[in-house]
């Protein structure tokens, strides 16, 4: 592989996605339209259905914009491509389940890069922080999403303080799925990304559009749009081969095939 910021590595139907960029991982602008790029790729690709991001190393999975950068004279606002900062805040479209693998230091951007995946696996070292305000800056996507995924007040201290939370306490309060061993934590990421590979990627896009959209909606607004075949991959899934191959196999008591059509 060439030298670059990011290294992937395609499984199967899985994309895997490394930030490696010494000594902590830390984005600057060209590394964020790279994941742009990747992610975007991801998104497109009919033969890929679940992407792991992780960091290189064992201290960090990512701390974030790189200050260094910035104090060089790089824009926090400047162009970070397509999908906005790491490829994935704002990644139009993407329907497919994103697993980070987190294996360290997870602070700043780096935790919202993470909150923008489906699911947060974590090394049992692994740390997390909003420290933004120390630095006089607002974590902005962090203040959008984190209230919206652990309580509330615990969400407000740690975007008003910038204290840290060890790995323990980020799972007690749901920031992330499961914890597991420095060493296992890629083996368990790929098992998981191995089993939703096999699951039905018309479903799956179904769930997280459904899941994107209706966040801010109406349970019954919701429900309308969904009864009105407002929602492209709901209405592509009801359409499709996959739909009566999974009535099928139910009714012959075998596993699915499934083909994504």
């Amino acid at each position: 592989m060439t030298e670059t910021p990011i290294k992937t590595q395609r499984r199967g139907h899985v994309l895997e996605v490394t930030l490696d960029r010494p000594k902590a991982n830390a984005i600057d602008l060209a590394t964020s339209r790279i994941m742009g790029e990747i992610f975007a790729d991801f998104r497109d690709d009919p033969e890929l259905r679940v992407a792991i991001l992780t960091g290189a190393g064992e201290k960090f999975f990512c701390p974030g914009w790189d200050l260094k950068a910035a104090a060089e004279g790089a824009a926090v606002d400047g162009d970070y491509g397509v999908g906005g900062f790491g490829g994935l805040q704002e990644l139009r479209g993407l329907n497919k389940p994103v697993i980070a693998a987190v294996n360290g230091i997870c602070c700043g951007g780096g935790l919202e890069l993470a909150l923008s995946a489906d699911l947060i696996l974590a090394a049992d070292h692994a740390t997390f922080a909003l420290p933004e305000i120390r630095s006089g800056t607002v974590a902005d996507a962090a203040s959008v999403k984190l209230p919206k995924r652990i309580p509330y007040h615990i969400a407000m201290e740690m975007l008003l303080t910038g204290r840290w939370l060890d790995v323990e306490e980020a799972a007690r309060w749901g920031l992330v799925n499961h914890v597991y061993p420095a060493d296992q934590l890629m083996e368990e990421a790929r098992r998981l990304a191995d089993h939703l590979a096999e699951g039905p990627p018309l479903v799956q896009a179904a769930i997280k559009e459904i899941v994107r959209e209706a966040e801010d909606m109406k349970f019954q607004d919701a429900m309308n749009r969904i009864t009105k075949s407002q929602f492209e991959t709901v209405e592509r899934l009801y359409r499709s081969e996959d739909q009566k191959e999974g009535a099928r196999a139910f009714a012959e008591k075998r596993d699915p095939v499934w083909k994504g059509r």
